[in-house]
């Protein structure tokens, strides 16, 4: 048995109980009924007093409910997330009640294709009606409610599982608190369908696959191994068969000149097919691949801002940047559905060279924002302090951040702020004004942000954040939903300044605009006398790693305005350490200067 060390949930048993009796069968999608259902579950953890601290985990298609632990004291591998629930992980059972259940379809102890048909007494086979992501929802319901589950803090789940995290937002709205769907999708892309319907056509054509009924026989091994073989390509990443792989062979010699599996990624994926044969069902493959083929939440509510629109969940959105079966373009088209929708939204795509499995083999990030999303979900306002997964200092920044993230005296802009309003920070760095403004003013606050880290902090602030480039455009937004929109200390650094400024003024009623003022003296003393680019205290740059892109000063500015259809409100020039404007040749003395605006 593999030691099991103090963080591990131990050995836990997978329970089976019956959700639906044989005279009250449940409705599914397609129309048929299905009767009797039992459900295979674990559950770690306790149910506090307050009923608060129940989380769902959905899993994938090859998952099941054994999340975590060993149920077996000779089980030589842990549960498929072990890596990040258990005591003082991500999804910490010391302070959460963590539910996780084989879904219906599946082969692991929940009725699905495989079980025995009471009509037959034989397997259901190709007998049994075809499910969706829905009908897995609500069996999960009826465990929940079996289980005396009032309220859910979140639904976490990655693949398969994200689409019915997405799916229990929307159909229970009122139940579920935070829903963190990763590396999910709200429909599967042309390519993805493709392949499912290559594994399930190798299935199909396999031999032994007779008619579905080959179980007390030989099965479609063949078949079922292909589709592995063929699903597992698209978990990973070019990158990492490149590295993990090349073209090595399996043995040092030459080749072989002949057609076995010579190259270490055949191999590979030769132990890949054979391992699952021996731990899933043909049937359900089928099942879960068509249902996940399904999924359409466009196609359900004719838009993804009309599925959104009952969601009352803070949503966390995961992506990872080598996904290219579950995108991070496909996360963005949500994200921008949820935030169009008004909804509270958060979003990061991770860089991880891992493609789909990052989610599996990423815990310290993906455990990073899940932990602190999850506790300024559970108890607002202590999210950095009592996520052991965040070490980073948040005043610990780099040079580079520090300077292009340098802010004017928050005081100053917070003063222009109106109480109760909206607000949306572009460019929010570790999210302390928005903090602040929330604290001070009760304003409704969002932010975008780029740098990852950044956009941690701001998740362990319990600010909604969205990582984005901002030159992408903010369409998603209908004009002037927020009050404010602050761009500080950026303009400075974007490729296009006119189309972010306009962009700007259409998302909001007055955007503030603050940046560094280059026609200040200290700039021109040095390009004066030394003939070189100005290094200053608030510019600690050389030409060649500066951040600033664009050197302009309170006059480019102000032509910048007037050419851009924008009235100036006010305009406050600062000095190097004076909360008081300066008004005296502003452009010669202040070092840099905030801007109200707003579209005439």
């Amino acid at each position: 048995m593999a030691e099991i060390d103090k963080n591990s949930v131990g050995l836990v048993q997978t329970q089976i109980v019956r959700v639906v009796e044989p005279g009250e069968p449940l409705e599914l999608e397609c129309g048929r009924k299905l009767a009797p259902i039992d459900v295979a579950y674990e559950t770690y953890g306790e149910l506090n007093e307050q009923q608060d601290n129940a989380i769902l985990i959905c899993h994938a298609l090859s998952g099941n409910a054994h999340v975590a632990g060993y149920n077996n004291p000779d089980d030589k591998k842990p549960g498929w997330w072990d890596n990040m629930v258990g005591p003082g992980k991500a999804i910490d059972t010391n302070k959460y009640f963590v539910i996780c259940q084989n879904f219906l379809g599946g082969c692991s102890g929940t009725t699905g294709p495989s079980s025995i048909n009471p009509a037959t007494g034989k397997p259901y086979g190709l007998e049994f009606p075809i499910i969706t992501i829905s009908d897995m929802v609500k069996v999960q319901k009826l465990l929940l409610d079996n289980l005396g589950v009032k309220q859910l803090l979140a639904v976490i789940g990655g693949s398969i599982g994200g689409m019915q995290v997405l799916q229990w937002a929307i159909e229970y709205p009122d139940f579920v608190k935070a829903a963190i769907p990763v590396a999910a999708a709200s429909h599967l892309g042309a390519q993805s369908v493709a392949f499912d319907a290559v594994g399930r056509n190798a299935i199909l054509a396999d031999a032994n696959f007779s008619n579905s009924q080959y179980h007390g026989g030989k099965g479609p091994d063949k078949g079922l191994a292909i589709a592995r073989m063929i699903g597992h390509i698209t978990y990973l990443s070019e990158q990492t068969m490149r590295k993990k792989f090349g073209r090595q062979l399996r043995t040092a010699g030459d080749y072989s000149y002949d057609f076995n599996s010579e190259f270490a990624v055949e191999t590979y994926l030769d132990h890949q097919g054979r391992s699952f044969v021996e731990r899933f069902d043909a049937n359900s493959y089928l099942y879960i691949t068509k249902a996940a083929d399904y999924f359409d939440l466009q196609k359900d509510y004719s838009s993804l801002k009309k599925a959104f629109e009952n969601v009352a969940a803070r949503v966390l959105i995961i992506s990872f940047t080598s996904d290219w079966l579950f995108t991070p373009a496909q996360s963005k088209v949500m994200v921008e559905a949820l935030a169009a929708a008004n909804k509270d939204v958060s979003y990061c795509n991770i860089a991880s060279r891992y493609g789909h499995d990052a989610f599996l083999l990423e815990p310290d990030v993906l455990g990073s924002f899940i932990c602190c999303f999850l506790q300024t979900t559970h108890r607002p306002g202590t999210g950095q302090q009592q996520c052991s997964h965040y070490a980073r200092n948040m005043q610990e920044l780099s040079k580079y951040e520090q300077a292009h993230r340098a802010r004017v005296d928050y005081k100053l802009i917070e003063s222009l702020i109106e109480p109760n309003s909206t607000v949306l920070d572009v460019g929010c760095g570790n999210g302390q004004l928005l903090a602040n403004l929330i604290n001070d003013k009760n304003i409704k606050g969002a932010g975008i942000e780029l740098n990852q880290e950044l956009v941690l902090d701001c998740i362990c602030r319990g600010l909604p954040i969205i990582q984005q480039d901002i030159e992408d455009g903010l369409s998603y937004h209908a004009d002037k939903s927020f009050d404010y929109v602050i761009l500080s200390q950026t303009i400075q650094t974007v490729k296009n300044p006119e189309k972010v400024f306009k962009d700007l003024l259409k998302a909001g009623k007055k955007v503030v605009v603050s940046f560094p003022n280059f026609a200040n003296w200290r700039c021109r003393v040095q390009l004066l006398l030394l003939g070189k680019a100005p290094v200053t205290k608030k510019l600690p740059f050389n030409w060649h790693d500066s951040p600033n892109i664009h050197f302009l000063s309170l006059k480019d500015f102000d032509r910048f305005c007037k050419d851009s259809a924008a009235k100036v409100e006010k305009k406050l020039p600062l000095g190097k350490t004076r909360l008081s404007p300066v008004r005296f040749l502003p452009n010669l003395f202040a070092e840099q200067v905030i801007y109200v605006t707003s579209k005439q």
